[in-house]
């Protein structure tokens, strides 16, 4: 279908930039970016906000614990000596 839309002129050059750069056309680059921002309001739409209630946690952060090794930290927590620290206290809580 075609239809007429009135640009900003500084937004349609960054828009013609862009679909020069990345090999697509104009309508191309303007569907997708309208596809994207309807896609995201849909998704926003009705969601109830996450509220986080932290702890104070003492004890629970330890030097030399590296927190992108999963098996390491899956092997720590496995020690009797973790285990005590892990008390709902000392836990996040997530309410939604």
């Amino acid at each position: 279908m075609r239809t007429t839309i009135q640009l900003d002129d500084h937004l349609l050059s960054t828009i013609e930039q862009y679909a020069r750069e990345t090999g697509q056309t104009l309508t191309t680059v303007v569907e997708d970016a309208l596809r994207q921002m309807l896609a995201r309001r849909h998704k926003s739409v009705g969601r109830k906000p996450v509220k986080l209630t932290t702890v104070n946690g003492k004890g629970l952060v330890h030097s030399g614990i590296d927190l992108d090794d999963s098996k390491a930290l899956l092997d720590l927590m496995e020690q009797d000596s973790w285990r005590s620290l892990l008390t709902p206290t000392s836990c996040i809580h997530v309410q939604s």
